[in-house]
């Protein structure tokens, strides 16, 4: 059982950066491949970024690819999202996630453990 917890979120103008945090319990966390997803009111659950479990790979959706960063640390059982130059339609409730195993996931159906959601929001 791995359980998640995000924090970071909160309102930012249009050009703006916020770093999110996901701490994760258990003592097996490098064995998780780590996602973040977003959901905006009315729309569904989308994958934005992902780092293989000893960081060695990360992924982006093409929305976020050059202004988003996503870390771990192992030694804290934690994953960033660091995301710069934030724009309105990046406004959503941001969700970590975690899969176990050694391959990439963009299906939210894919990921075994969520995170409850931190609020992000961006003013133009």
């Amino acid at each position: 059982q791995v359980q998640l917890v995000e924090s970071g979120g909160g309102l930012v103008q249009a050009g703006g950066s916020l770093r999110l945090s996901c701490a994760a319990s258990g003592r097996t966390f490098s064995s998780y491949y780590m996602g973040w997803f977003r959901q905006a009111p009315g729309k569904e659950r989308e994958w934005v970024a992902a780092v293989s479990g000893l960081a060695v790979s990360t992924y982006y959706a093409d929305s976020v690819k050059g202004r988003f960063t996503i870390s771990r640390d192992n030694a804290k059982n934690t994953v960033y999202l660091q995301m710069n130059s934030l724009k309105p339609e990046d406004t959503a409730v941001y969700y970590c996630a975690a899969r176990k195993g050694n391959t990439l996931a963009t299906v939210p159906g894919r990921y075994d453990y969520w995170g409850q959601g931190t609020q992000v929001t961006v003013s133009a």
